[in-house]
């Protein structure tokens, strides 16, 4: 690992002096690093398979949330690289990245009055401005259990963090959001990802992202457009 962040690689050191941050710098991973300390389930031996699936995943969340260019990534194979979420079409690494991270995820084919997300609608900085609005102390994920090892590792994650500012007019709630998956990250003889699949049910983190009442200012205005209730995502 680098210095200066534990969990993640490729942030720091003579293999980034020439790496285009999308901010101007290498992120700080401090808040969120303590919030996934203190709210982790297991703590992976050093060198374990766990904890090295655990870190690689990491690090490749924070190239595609700050590294403009596909190019500096090193966490993943840019000419081989698909991402796929709930057997949707595989995103290719540029898509992902132009994409990013929450819009990629959150994608999904239901009718518009369906979605109570419309990643579509959402831009790469305004998804993240979301979410983090939402989630001012970061969104932390671990490794829950590695079922095989490389090359194709399947593993069972989960996502957690404290809904302590709005989200899309709802109020926050102080409480935790969660959602657990499971993912197949192949991966090739660098340890390189080639294709990350992942599978979760969206409905455990909206059913606690729209806990909290809706904002009386924008109660008119939303309601006009709230979404039917259906099985969230189911088939997608």
């Amino acid at each position: 690992m680098s210095f200066g962040d534990k969990y993640r690689s490729h942030m720091h050191g003579e293999g980034e002096k020439n790496t285009q941050w999308r901010h101007g710098s290498p992120p700080n991973y401090d808040i969120v690093n303590q919030l996934f300390e203190q709210g982790r389930t297991k703590e992976w031996p050093t060198g374990s398979l766990e904890e090295i699936v655990q870190n690689a995943l990491k690090t490749w969340e924070m190239e595609l949330s700050h590294k403009i260019d596909l190019q500096d990534f090193k966490s993943l194979n840019p000419e081989k690289f698909k991402f796929f979420v709930n057997g949707r079409r595989g995103l290719s690494g540029e898509e992902t990245l132009e994409l990013g991270s929450y819009n990629a995820l959150l994608q999904n084919s239901l009718p518009e009055e369906f979605q109570y997300y419309k990643a579509d609608k959402e831009s790469f900085e305004s998804s993240h401005d979301i979410f983090q609005s939402a989630f001012p102390r970061g969104f932390a994920w671990e490794v829950l259990s590695v079922y095989s090892g490389p090359p194709v590792i399947v593993f069972k994650f989960r996502h957690w963090g404290f809904m302590e500012g709005p989200f899309k007019g709802h109020a926050p709630t102080g409480e935790k959001v969660e959602f657990t998956g499971v993912a197949v990250l192949k991966v090739d003889e660098s340890v390189r990802a080639e294709e990350v699949e992942i599978y979760y049910d969206p409905g455990e983190l909206f059913g606690g992202l729209l806990k909290g009442p809706l904002n009386s200012n924008l109660q008119h205005q939303h309601n006009s457009s709230l979404p039917k209730p259906c099985p969230f995502f189911k088939g997608d």
